[in-house]
């Protein structure tokens, strides 16, 4: 798989899914816009990009904020020339039930996870537009597909995700851009540090595959649906999850 000539933009790069994203796809040929709120992060992973003969360039960002997306955008353009994937990883959580859950929990998830990437795809797609080629790659969650106790807002926002998804594909097929979402199961970040061992340990006896995934396992699929080799795959949302759900 080549991805030679694109430029990737990817939010929530400085960590994680999407750190292994950035990474997977500057393996591929491709060019990177890293976006996140941590530029010192994003300064590491650009300098590492960077020594294996690499392209990516920084570019800070709060997903929350409408007017920064529109001015780090055409800034990466600017830079760039144009954007030819995009990745949707930024993603929070605020899990608490819903009997307590706060209105500001619910909206912070809402515009981190949901609003922010019909934003971005909103951005970017003039630009694949002009040259009739183009990947937006949303990564949503197994919790968007089977829903999970305490997290009605992230549940909530990935299945939105699905759906915005599926819209966007419609929308734009017929001009050679294809949109697709990537559900991670159980995957090994940050995020999921701050849970114990025994959580852990039980959440893998659940899952077919024996293991929880890691950043890599999502990356790839990343990577392929960006491809031409996925080049008739649209509206799809790719379960990397172990076979915690299937069907």
């Amino acid at each position: 798989m080549s991805l030679s000539g694109r430029v990737a933009f990817v939010t929530g790069a400085s960590q994680g899914i999407g750190r292994a994203c950035a990474l997977k796809l500057a393996t591929t040929g491709a060019a990177l816009a890293l976006a996140a709120r941590n530029l010192e992060k994003l300064t590491e992973l650009v300098q590492e990009i960077s020594a294996t003969g690499g392209n990516a360039t920084a570019f800070p960002l709060d997903v929350t904020d409408e007017e920064q997306i529109k001015s780090t955008i055409k800034a990466a353009i600017a830079h760039f020339g144009k954007i030819d994937i995009l990745v949707n990883n930024a993603g929070i959580t605020r899990d608490q039930l819903v009997l307590r859950m706060k209105r500001a929990d619910w909206d912070a998830v809402l515009q981190t996870n949901l609003t922010s990437a019909y934003l971005c795809i909103q951005q970017v797609t003039s630009s694949m537009l002009k040259q009739r080629w183009g990947r937006i790659i949303n990564i949503a969650s197994v919790f968007g597909q089977m829903g999970q106790a305490g997290q009605a807002n992230y549940s909530a926002s990935k299945a939105g995700l699905i759906g915005l998804t599926m819209a966007i594909a419609r929308e734009l097929g017929s001009r050679n851009i294809t949109c697709n979402a990537v559900a991670p199961g159980f995957i090994e970040t940050a995020m999921t540090d701050v849970l114990g061992d025994e959580f852990k340990q039980t959440a893998a006896k659940q899952i077919p595959l024996g293991r929880v995934g890691s950043p890599a396992d999502v990356a790839s699929a990343v990577a392929f649906l960006a491809s031409d080799e996925a080049s008739y795959i649209t509206g799809h949302v790719l379960n990397v999850n172990g076979g915690m759900l299937m069907g």
